[in-house]
């Protein structure tokens, strides 16, 4: 049996895909911290110090903002279960494969769904919304993906959100891929509920996902007349927990927590709106030296995500193929189109500490060289030689 499991040794990587992203060794050092128990009043400070620190990168003073534990689908499940009841009516926007994921949860608490259709890798319009809102009465709420992973486009929120408080409906929003990475301002837009991931722009390990909720979506909770039907996310307990009472709920990921508090911890360190500008300039390098390869983006450029961008596979190019050869000899890893983008695009992520000038420059150079040998035209260093040009500005 010793002979058949070695120590753990897995393969150094370069994490370019739509997630995880590479973590910084201050977060790893972190979670190398000696455990406390999860009502230790230490780790109770860190609780609060990290609800502080995610008020802050979420831009918002909501005091029912805390991490569930579970990765980003948690969030999601989260909001929906303990915000809707059987019965209630939700238009949700559906431009991706996150906005399919919102459907099914939302269905799964016997909701009524009412869908919004764009295509993938367009966004969502306002007057979609108000088309909807006019022609249903008593939607409870209007559920939106700010950055759709699945194609790399940014959905506007502000028009949104006027339109949905207008026909007194709350506004879910969808930020994993999001925060920490382009402006999100859940008090600016108002934003009643609204999750994310640690995986992602913020740098940690998968493992907890970030939520917030407005008043009106506390109050909206308080109200419900049915238990929520997840018992393990049910709010009306875990707030308990991180709240004043710190009534046990569930033994916390001490590791995961101490992860988080540091990476939030290291994005305020640059500066929250630094970090956005790291990932606008790196973005549009990126996508910059891959049409200057000759390639092409699936996303229009008014509506294209910095941290995550969709390029189409040239013709007579092997999807699978590619990103093999960049993760065995280059231990670059991109993800692969899903859906109804499966085998038509590569989605590359420049996310948290993934998002630097180097990995820019050395994922354009292999790319390069990976397509050539498989006989695509490409321009020959003409990418690498823009991003460069912008990295420099």
């Amino acid at each position: 049996m010793r002979a058949m499991f070695k120590e753990l040794n897995p393969p150094s990587r370069v994490l370019m895909g739509p997630g995880p992203s590479d973590v910084h060794p201050r977060v790893l050092k972190a979670m190398a911290t000696p455990l406390i128990g999860h009502l230790d009043p230490s780790f109770l400070q860190i609780m609060n110090e990290t609800m502080e620190l995610m008020r802050t990168v979420f831009e918002t003073k909501n005091e029912l903002t805390l991490a569930m534990s579970g990765t980003g689908s948690s969030g999601m499940e989260t909001v929906f279960v303990n915000l809707l009841e059987p019965g209630d009516k939700v238009v949700i926007g559906v431009n991706g494969l996150f906005g399919e994921r919102m459907v099914d949860v939302a269905e799964r608490c016997g909701a009524e769904v009412i869908r919004i259709e764009a295509s993938w890798g367009d966004i969502i319009r306002p007057e979609q919304v108000e088309e909807v809102l006019q022609e249903h009465a008593g939607v409870k709420a209007v559920a939106v993906v700010h950055a759709e992973t699945s194609t790399g486009a940014l959905q506007p929120l502000s028009e949104i959100s006027q339109l949905v408080h207008e026909h007194e409906a709350l506004l879910i929003v969808d930020a994993v891929t999001s925060l920490g990475g382009v402006k999100v301002g859940i008090d600016e837009n108002e934003v009643d509920a609204c999750y994310s991931g640690t995986q992602k722009c913020i740098s940690a390990p998968p493992g907890l996902s970030p939520v917030t909720f407005s008043r009106r979506a506390a109050e909206a909770m308080a109200k419900r007349k049915s238990k929520v039907q997840s018992w393990y996310l049910d709010l009306s307990m875990i707030q308990n927990y991180w709240g004043q009472e710190r009534f046990y709920h569930h033994t916390a990921p001490i590791s995961m927590n101490y992860a988080l508090r540091e990476a939030l911890r290291i994005v305020m360190e640059e500066g929250l709106e630094n970090t956005w500008e790291r990932h606008w300039k790196l973005g549009r390098a990126l996508q910059s030296g891959l049409e200057g390869m000759g390639l092409s983006l699936h996303v229009a450029e008014n509506i294209r995500l910095p941290q995550l961008t969709s390029v189409y596979i040239p013709d007579g190019v092997e999807d699978t193929l590619v990103r093999k050869q960049l993760l065995e000899q280059y231990g670059i890893e991109i993800g692969g189109g899903l859906g109804a983008l499966k085998g038509k695009v590569w989605r590359v992520g420049l996310m948290g500490f993934s998002c630097q000038p180097r990995n820019v420059l050395l994922f354009l150079a292999a790319l390069e060289e990976v397509l050539a040998q498989q006989g695509a035209h490409v321009r020959r260093g003409e990418g690498r030689t823009i991003a460069a040009e912008i990295i420099q500005k």
